[in-house]
């Protein structure tokens, strides 16, 4: 685990953590082939890693939105947050879902001119006006969303993925959390077969 994932905290040494994060860790780890510094960072806290992470598994697992709709979702949110891990973070796996090495720059510098269909401006739209203007979302927004296609289960989605990234974005901030430099290039390039 890298040692400069937070600059505000210190992060925890991989052998002083409980058996199940050092496997959730470490599975991470497999997968990704890095440690994505967020894992560091919230494993400060054990109590807290479980169930942010089981929540977090939750809203990308069991979802009526497509995996690229739910990481447009957080780097929007993001975007307008100025959270910087999860800009570059889920701006890499907006890339890798959305099959778009351009959309997250897009998305992070202003959703609005995005290169994307109504259906997902109008998704931003709502997600974004959760983010600045809470008390102002009412029904008429929902409405929207239903108008645009989305199913009452997407809608509660849209709205469970705002919150969380919410959240999320304001603790890598409060700890500083710093991307991982592998995130920064990953999607970025499409594969050119050279030997043509």
């Amino acid at each position: 685990m890298d040692d400069d994932a937070m600059r505000r905290f210190p992060v925890p040494d991989r052998d002083d953590l409980p058996d199940d994060l050092r496997e959730r860790i470490d599975d991470e780890t497999e997968r990704a082939g890095f440690t994505p510094n967020v894992f560091a960072a919230f494993a400060y806290k054990p109590s807290h890693f479980r169930p942010f992470f089981e929540y977090h598994d939750a809203l990308v697992e069991d979802t009526d939105l497509e995996r690229h709709e739910v990481e447009m979702i957080i780097v929007a949110v993001s975007g307008v947050n100025h959270c910087y891990y999860c800009n570059v973070a889920h701006g890499a796996l907006v890339r890798i879902y959305a099959k778009d090495p351009l959309l997250a720059d897009q998305l992070v510098a202003n959703y609005r001119t995005a290169d994307i269909p109504e259906k997902h401006k109008t998704m931003l739209d709502v997600a974004v006006k959760l983010t600045e203007s809470p008390v102002e979302v009412g029904g008429d927004d929902l409405q929207r969303l239903r108008d645009a296609g989305f199913s009452e289960e997407a809608i509660w989605d849209i709205g469970a993925v705002t919150a969380f990234f919410n959240l999320s974005n304001r603790m890598a901030m409060f700890a500083d959390m710093r991307p991982n430099e592998e995130f920064h290039n990953i999607g970025r390039t499409q594969n050119v077969d050279t030997t043509k």
